[in-house]
């Protein structure tokens, strides 16, 4: 008969198997066998858990009015809106975009993806020589200057200013979403646009987090939007036809 033990030693995954021979009935010990036996120790992997995406929306709105300047700049972040419960209305207001055919192009994308969501879009006046005063004098600034702040500021203040005039008591904005953009300057611009409006809350969520701009890539793909290489205006268009050129040349 044999019978065995195990005991464990002082070193750490360290263990003694005995293995102890009897002679029956008697019991009479014939043999003893010590394996040593050290188990190995596998290689902790840090499990790393992605954090659930939250948005918290001021005051918990149901009613929310999206800026929205671009369809590939949106998509991702109205699916995460209604993910969340919310059926954004949508505000085209881009007086910026040069030329009136790059405009049209863009609002009907915007327009063809809110149609297939069921989701109301409201097209804003295109008024760019209007902009053009707006930004006059700072058309040479860089992007993310000058200029693109008092760009911010005119068109969200618009889309405040219908927020105020139909009841929606929270403003956000796509531009958020974009790698162009500065989000420091999207945030002031937009706590800036509702202040002479009591009931509009501006949301500066980070639209930039939670996998949306993965997301925003297969919605891409998904619908064949197109995808704009430039900002919009005429000035950040032609600097991209210049880098262009000296590429070329």
């Amino acid at each position: 008969m044999t019978i065995y033990f195990m005991l464990r030693t002082g070193e750490k995954n360290e263990f003694h198997l005995i293995l102890a021979s009897f002679f029956t009935p008697s019991l009479l010990l014939f043999g003893i066998k010590v394996v040593t036996l050290r188990l190995r120790e596998s290689p902790s992997k840090e499990i790393k858990m992605k954090k659930k995406f939250e948005i918290h929306v001021p005051g918990d709105a149901k009613k929310v009015l999206l800026h929205t300047c671009c369809a590939p700049c949106s998509s991702a972040i109205i699916e995460c809106l209604m993910q969340h419960g919310i059926r954004p209305t949508i505000y085209y207001c881009n007086p910026n975009i040069y030329p009136l055919d790059e405009y049209n192009i863009r609002k009907d994308e915007c327009t063809r993806y809110a149609q297939s969501l069921g989701l109301e879009i409201v097209d804003a006046d295109y008024d760019h020589n209007h902009w053009l005063r707006c930004v006059q004098g700072f058309e040479n600034e860089p992007e993310r200057g000058s200029r693109c702040m008092l760009c911010f500021k005119m068109r969200l203040r618009d889309t405040a200013a219908y927020a105020h005039a139909h009841g929606y008591g929270v403003v956000t904005t796509t531009l958020a979403s974009s790698r162009w953009k500065s989000l420091e300057q999207i945030n002031e611009a937009g706590a800036w646009a509702v202040e002479p409006f009591d009931d509009v809350t501006w949301w500066d969520q980070n639209w930039r987090k939670g996998g949306l701009s993965e997301r925003r890539i297969a919605i891409i793909k998904e619908y064949g939007f197109y995808n704009q290489q430039y900002c919009g205006c005429e000035f950040s268009m032609r600097r991209l036809e210049t880098q262009a050129e000296n590429k070329n040349a």
